[in-house]
């Protein structure tokens, strides 16, 4: 049987993935962003209008945002929530 090579990852999926180096280093901040929201959320156990309450958008979006609707949501917005669910982000460089 043959098996496909180990490639190691570079540290980012997107940029593995082969997205250029300023799109990637997006991606995975947005990506980060909703987990640590979507965390947030079920660490709290609110529901989503409970959510939506706290984050100032409709729960419609809180659904979007806990079905990974990454699409649906710009870095700004992100940050933005994230800082009304009592989250500092910070952006390290590497």
């Amino acid at each position: 049987m043959k098996t496909e090579p180990v490639i190691p990852s570079c540290g980012n999926v997107f940029a593995d993935l082969g997205f250029p180096p300023e799109e990637a280093a997006l991606l995975a901040m947005r990506a980060q962003l909703m987990n640590t929201l979507r965390e947030t959320i079920a660490g709290q156990e609110w529901k989503q209008m409970e959510a939506a309450r706290v984050l100032g958008i409709k729960q419609s979006r809180v659904s979007d945002l806990m079905r990974g609707k990454w699409e649906k949501f710009s870095l700004d917005m992100l940050v933005t929530l994230a800082c009304r669910a009592g989250k500092k982000p910070e952006m390290i460089c590497a």
